[in-house]
């Protein structure tokens, strides 16, 4: 694991901890990001190595047990997830999709509420192009939230992971619009101050 010195005191300075996770069967990658003053700092990164597991099951216990333990250290508000990118080998989908919601049970057992981002969605709004690379979000993570180099892992399931809790946070900050009426109706029976001579 790759994270700064942290304690309970230091976790409640902050205003929201918000936790992201790369889901993988092989490596699964998690970032914690902490928002103080309306601005974030990386708290922790790292990897859930995976391949000393044979079987599939018990690397789901794995994913469980370890997802757990980082809610329990960190304690997140919230949890983002990268969604499993569709391709054409359907058992390697069926792994990935049942790591992901081993995962979030773990999170949804401690009452954490999940988001989900689609792996364009984090890389647009990371670096503003849908069809980044891992290795240019790595970098304008490392730029954005000031990670020095000896802090950033080799595997870049970790800064995916770190990404998905960043979009999140942006995603968090935007003004909620709300939805219109659908009818003319509807609009006299909420604003009835609003239409005259009706």
């Amino acid at each position: 694991m790759n994270a700064c010195e942290v304690s309970r005191d230091d976790l409640k300075s902050w205003d929201r901890i918000i936790m992201g996770i790369d889901p993988g069967t092989n490596v699964m990658g998690y970032g914690i990001l902490g928002v103080k003053n309306k601005k974030p700092f990386m708290i922790a990164m790292g990897v859930i190595e995976l391949h000393r597991e044979d079987s599939h099951y018990l690397r789901l216990r794995h994913i469980f047990d370890r997802v757990l333990g980082l809610v329990e250290s960190f304690l997140p508000d919230e949890l983002a997830i990268e969604a499993p990118f569709f391709g054409k080998n359907v058992q390697s989908m069926l792994k990935l999709g049942r790591a992901q919601g081993v995962a979030m049970a773990a999170a949804l057992s401690r009452d954490i509420p999940i988001t989900e981002y689609e792996p364009r969605k984090i890389k647009q709004a990371i670096t503003g192009s849908g069809a980044a690379s891992k290795e240019q979000v790595r970098e304008m993570l490392r730029r954005m939230l000031k990670i020095s180099e000896e802090n950033l892992l080799p595997q870049l399931d970790s800064t995916d992971a770190l990404g998905a809790a960043l979009c999140h946070f942006y995603e968090s900050q935007r003004p909620q619009i709300e939805k219109g009426c659908k009818s003319w109706k509807e609009f006299i029976a909420k604003n009835p101050g609003k239409v005259k001579g009706l």
